[in-house]
């Protein structure tokens, strides 16, 4: 039987929207419908939840010795509180090193880009393309250091920002995704995962 953890934030645990409309859960159910084996995801993420607060929570729980997969997207709050990229670099690493070692193997890790939130209705009153801005240069930071380790790497952003000011993608606060933007990242998370079995 498979196993999988998911380490993030509110994209992680899918804010606004039932549990099992979350990526994680979406994705397993995807890799359960072509046959594959696997537990529910085990999620450590929270609402707010930035790389530091990520690394705090990950030392206070408990694991199994090892799982399968893992799947890490963190950093929007390091973005929203106006932290510096380098801080986000230094602790995205740690938490990158902390997932491959949940694994046991770098290319069964999967790091996926943080969703740009500047193009929701809910920043109609910021800077948009200033928050895209910013948001490119903590992606480039993330897929960097993936490639860099040796890990996955999924680009959700450039297609949330097709979907992302569109009611049908976007939950109710209209700041996170809806279910429906959710299941196309499952999608990508899982195709990826088939592929590295």
């Amino acid at each position: 039987m498979h196993t999988y953890l998911a380490l993030g934030d509110s994209y992680t645990i899918g804010e606004q929207v039932p549990i099992f409309e979350s990526f994680p859960y979406k994705a397993v159910e995807i890799l359960r419908l072509s046959g594959m084996q696997i537990n529910a995801p085990e999620i450590v993420a929270k609402t707010g939840f930035t790389t530091d607060e990520l690394l705090h929570q990950i030392d206070a729980q408990s694991f199994l010795t090892r799982y399968d997969f893992v799947t890490l997207l963190i950093g929007v709050n390091n973005q929203y509180r106006g932290r510096s990229v380098a801080n986000f670099e230094e602790e995205f690493i740690v938490l990158l090193k902390k997932a491959i070692a949940f694994s046991e193997d770098p290319s069964k890790v999967i790091v996926l880009s943080i969703p740009d939130w500047g193009i929701t209705p809910f920043a109609a009153e910021r800077d948009g393309k200033q928050i895209g801005a910013e948001i490119d240069v903590y992606n480039e930071v993330c897929a960097l250091n993936a490639k860099k380790h040796h890990t996955q790497f999924i680009d959700i952003t450039t297609n949330l920002r097709v979907n992302g000011f569109k009611t049908e993608y976007l939950a109710g606060d209209q700041l996170h995704p809806s279910g429906k933007e959710y299941a196309l990242w499952a999608d990508q998370v899982a195709a990826k995962i088939q592929s590295l079995v």
